[in-house]
């Protein structure tokens, strides 16, 4: 089937640019993580800081940055430390950006997890901005870091505002962290032909979104390498374009006699903001993007690859066309995960629909936690799609051993029970996994949205068939067993989850007649 890669990028910020050893061993505390991937790093001596982009799937993408967290605390001493740049913290500040296969909310939950670890387990103040704030003045990171290191030793455990989300209320020399979720961003940096800090800071004043400038820039004015520099966050290139930005600072700075040296990006940038410039440049207003050349290409490929053009076809088709053909894997193994997983993802839907509206304020947190554990269940599930059929193939495979000799026979027949012992374990955990999705779907129905209480229900149905269907693969695997004791627990265990499962069914549908005002089924 095939691979849909969730996706998170996470562009960290650690206090040190002047000791490429203590950079590159934070480097590799992230990529020691398997599945990460480290896209850019970028150093600025002034400001003494660096930027590291490392993407990868969620959970081993916030395995990463605790582990870098954890290495900038155990080599950066802020009492050492001086720069140009605002930090109050060895990893200064964490943000997780989701890319694909992965929502906003997602990354929030990544980032209060991550946290609520840091706090805990590194004993470091955490204070969590943008999409993860739990208080709106701690939204933007410059209110967050307001007062800097130094501000904050003398504040917090003193001042009920600096109070951390996570961890003790006194600061070591690693500083504090910032943690969150946030959209794509910009860093962009303008350097004027002057040495004038005083004409940069005056720009970054006149484009910066809180001293009444552009809606989405955030500005300062610092000197680089002897040249005025005005360096800017955009936190949204759809709402605030990058042609805007640069040509509002050009503009203000013909005001002073004079001009833009060069730019520079910290980290990446989207594509898309590169292409809206372009677009702006060279006023090509009947643009699309099908008309880039590696657009194309790509479209080109990905058709070849899958034998389906471009807007022909959904992805959920990928699935269901490797289920129908004529290999045994993936098989009703895979199909009850998936199941599982679909089950899981109305649970979210209905969860998601909940939060935020002030009509169900009292169950917020509760909802909050129900999303929480759906997102991990949809991701262990889909997980299990592909883990099912691996179990089986590996029974194919050990059917297909050598047996020739007595000790070719009792080496295939111990392969072909260890495996097939394998293949009833896999369904046997999405067994389980599905009655948690069933609970979690009988909390939306009772709490959650009114007007999705019936989408609730049907995660709660799609939970139950991915039981039922798991549960036959267990029977199956477990009685083609040559000692049936050995599967005996397995039986069992399945047996509970089953009652289990009838109960909260029952309970969906009771609530489904009481509070939904659904005739009785």
């Amino acid at each position: 089937m095939p691979n849909t890669n969730p996706t998170v990028e996470c562009i960290a910020n650690y206090s040190d640019a002047r000791r490429p050893e203590v950079i590159e061993a934070i480097a590799q505390a992230i990529t020691s993580v398997a599945g990460v991937s480290l896209l850019d790093r970028h150093s600025d001596l002034d400001h003494n800081r660096t930027v590291l982009t490392f993407v990868g799937p969620p959970a081993e993408v916030e395995e990463a940055a605790f582990n870098s967290i954890a290495k900038a605390a155990e080599l950066i001493n802020l009492d050492e430390h001086t720069g140009e740049h605002p930090r109050i913290g060895a990893a200064d500040v964490v943000p997780f950006v989701p890319i694909s296969g992965v929502s906003m909310e997602a990354c929030v939950e990544i980032a209060r997890r991550l946290g609520k670890r840091v706090g805990d387990q590194l004993n470091i103040p955490v204070y969590l901005y943008e999409e993860a704030a739990t208080r709106p003045e701690r939204r933007n990171l410059e209110d967050v870091r307001r007062g800097q290191y130094e501000g904050l030793k003398k504040e917090i455990g003193f001042k009920p505002e600096r109070k951390p989300d996570f961890g003790p209320e006194r600061v070591g020399t690693a500083g504090a962290v910032v943690i969150g979720a946030r959209q794509p961003l910009v860093a962009y940096n303008v350097y004027l032909t002057s040495d004038d800090v005083e004409i940069a800071k005056k720009i970054a004043k006149a484009v910066r979104h809180s001293s009444g400038g552009l809606r989405y820039v955030k500005g300062m004015g610092v000197l680089v390498d002897g040249r005025a520099q005005v360096t800017m966050n955009l936190t949204n290139f759809h709402g605030t374009p990058l042609a805007r930005v640069v040509e509002t600072v050009r503009r203000e700075a013909q005001r002073y006699g004079v001009g833009i040296h060069h730019s520079e990006l910290v980290g990446l940038i989207p594509q898309e903001a590169l292409i809206e410039a372009a677009r702006w440049y060279l006023q090509l207003d009947q643009f699309e993007y099908a008309q880039v050349l590696e657009t194309r290409i790509a479209q080109v490929q990905k058709a070849a690859a899958t034998g389906i053009k471009p807007g022909e076809a959904p992805l959920y088709s990928l699935f269901l066309d490797a289920l129908s053909d004529s290999a045994p894997t993936p098989g009703g193994g895979s199909a009850s995960a998936y199941s599982g997983a679909t089950g899981a993802a109305l649970v979210e839907m209905v969860a998601r629909l909940t939060i935020g509206r002030k009509k169900y304020a009292d169950v917020e947190q509760q909802m909050r936690q129900t999303l929480e554990q759906a997102v991990r269940l949809r991701a262990e599930l889909s997980a299990a799609i592909e883990e099912d059929a691996a179990a089986f193939d590996a029974v194919l495979a050990a059917f297909m051993l050598p047996k020739d000799s007595e000790a070719e026979k009792a080496a295939r027949d111990k392969a072909i029970e260890k495996f097939t012992l394998a293949a009833a374990e896999v369904p046997l955990k999405v067994a389980g996994k599905a009655v948690e999705v069933m609970r979690l779907a009988a909390e939306v129905v009772t709490h959650g949205n009114l007007n999705a209480i019936s989408d609730g229900a049907t995660g709660g149905a799609m939970a139950r068939a991915a039981l039922t269907g798991a549960g036959y693969n267990v029977r199956i695997n477990v009685s083609s067993l040559k000692n049936p004791q050995i599967g005996a627990p397995y039986m069992d265990e399945l047996r509970q989850l089953e009652s289990q499962a009838a109960e909260i069914e029952a309970k969906i549908r009771q609530t489904l007649v009481e509070r939904g005002g659904m005739p009785p089924v």
